[in-house]
This record gives structure tokens, sequence and C-alpha cells, in this order.
């Protein structure tokens, strides 16, 4: 708890809000769970260089956390510090095709800001609940298209804490994947580029065409976070596990969605327990059915891990 308490004394000296013994549940899209030891929102990527290294130096465990879209916690909680990045660090500039945002900016914000300045791109994303960090992290993507297709750099936190630019090409981008996922660099911001050629009118309807899409063919009533698996090369995940006879599919009050078989749903106080056993049970079922191992999307993040 002391070195807890050293990296909260930092975090107000640098402005930071603390906030001790804080509910997971209310920072991911699943809505489950338990409380973090601590959680920090940051505000400024010099405080979050600072209190990183101070982690890191009182060997203290801790997580960057934006919109908890893709994230499974454990009921247990998290056994360290969460670094939020939230509505405190969700800037987001346009300049001439160019739009920069802050990691804790919302997808959703920023297909607006691009929506406002006529320019095309990020449609695709229109809908996604995620954190501009979180979608560069898993190089996120809908309808054909991923972030990687409009992406041009990320400022980072390097692990030796220093502050440095990362351009596509280095960032070995792939289907839900990006180096990020596998080093310790921190996404700050990041920068895309668009095409400026289309109408407001023509990006607008686009826009709402795939909302549309999504309304009508995912569990968006149900707490949940998005895709559960990745998509096997040559199959999809929904369809799998619909052939499986799993649609409906229920532990505790977790739900393969009945809508859209690809999701697994939060009926309403559905444990980490019953999410990680439902996922269990259904790729064991897949896999003896089609031979077909479903990977998880969904990151799951364990009390100790």
């Amino acid at each position: 708890m002391e070195k807890l308490q050293n990296i909260a004394a930092l975090a107000k000296l640098l402005c930071q809000d603390v906030k001790f013994s804080e509910p997971l549940c209310n920072y991911t899209t699943f809505k489950i769970g338990g409380n973090a030891k601590m959680l920090i929102e940051i505000s400024d990527s010099r405080a979050l260089c600072e209190l990183v290294k101070a982690a890191q130096e009182n060997e203290v465990k801790y997580m960057i956390l934006g919109k908890g879209s893709n994230l499974l916690f454990d009921d247990l909680g998290f056994n360290g510090v969460i670094f939020h990045l939230g509505s405190l660090f969700s800037k987001v500039t346009v300049s001439e095709n160019t739009i920069t945002a802050q990691a804790g900016a919302s997808l959703i914000s920023v297909c607006r800001a691009a929506l406002d300045s006529s320019l095309s791109g990020l449609e695709f994303a229109y809908g996604i609940p995620g954190s501009v960090g979180g979608a560069v992290y898993m190089n996120a993507g809908a309808y054909g298209s991923e972030i990687k297709d409009v992406l041009v750099s990320c400022k980072v936190l390097a692990g030796d804490g220093s502050i440095n630019t990362i351009y596509k090409n280095d960032m070995d981008m792939s289907y839900r994947h990006s180096i990020f996922q596998s080093g310790r660099d921190v996404i700050l911001s990041a920068e895309f580029v668009l095409d400026d050629t289309r109408s407001k009118d023509e990006i607008g309807a686009k826009m709402n065409e795939l909302m549309g899409r999504r309304k009508e063919k995912q569990p968006l009533e149900y707490p949940n976070a998005g895709s559960t698996f990745k998509r096997p090369e040559g199959f999809y995940a929904g369809k799998l596990i619909e052939e499986s006879g799993l649609k409906g599919f229920t532990v505790g009050k977790a739900q393969v969605s009945k809508k859209h078989s690809g999701f697994v749903i939060n009926l309403g106080g559905a444990t980490f327990k019953d999410v990680t056993q439902l996922i269990s049970e259904v790729q064991k079922k897949v896999k003896a059915d089609s031979g077909q191992l479903l990977e998880c999307e969904v990151l799951i993040k364990r009390f100790d891990d």
C-alpha cells in the first residue's frame, strides 16, 4: 500500500485526479469487473510519463485504460494502478485533411470531426465504441476497412520514458494486431490523413447507413465488448457458433446473443466467471464440430495478470 501511496502523492503533485478502490465495471462496455486498487485520471502526457516511471520504479503493476470497449475485467478487480485516458485526454484537432486525436478521444468524436470538415475515410468507425488509443492498439475495423487504412503515425510514451513518433509502417499492423500488443509503448495520440474529395452529405449518408446496419444486426441494447472472437481465416466466428447450435447459449447471466452469435452479452449482472466459462464452452464446442479454434478478441484481465 505504501508504494501506491507514493504514486498517489506524485499524481496529486501533478494535479491528476486519484481514486482508490474504483469499480472497473463503470469503465467498460461489458459493465463487469471489481475494483482497481487505484485509478488515476490522466490529463496530460508529461504527467503520464512521470507516473509510469514511478510505477516501474516502485514495482507496482499498472495498466493504461481508455474506453474499455474490448475488455473484460476480473470480478476481483485489478491488483495495481489504472492510468485512465478519458475525457481529460481527448482533444481532437483538424488541419486541412489531417486529424490529430489524443488517445482518450472516442472514435465517434473523431468521426464527427471528420464529418464536420467533409473528410472521408473514417465512416466505417462510426459506432465503434472505443477510444483512439484502443482502436490503434487493436487495429480496429469494420465493413472491410481498418484503422491502418487512414492512420499515418502515433505519438508514444516509450519504455525508456521518452516521447517518440512511430509511423504506420513500423507498427506491424494486421487483422486486430499492432506492435503495441507486444511492447511497452503507450499510445498518446494518433494522426489520420483523410480524403477531402467527398461531400459532407455523402459522408453523413454513409455513416448513417453503417450505423443503421449496426443497430439492426448487433445487440447494442445489452452491455457487450463487441465481437467476442477473432474471425478465423476463411470463416466467420458467428456462423461457426450458430452452426454449433450455440445461439442463445447461456451461462449465468452471460449469453451468446440471439441477434448475432459473434457477440457475448451481459443480460444484467453477469460475472467474470460467467463470461469466461461461456467463452471456454463455445471454443470447445466449435472446435469439436468444425475443427476451428476460435481465438478470443476480447482482452481478458485477471486480478494478478
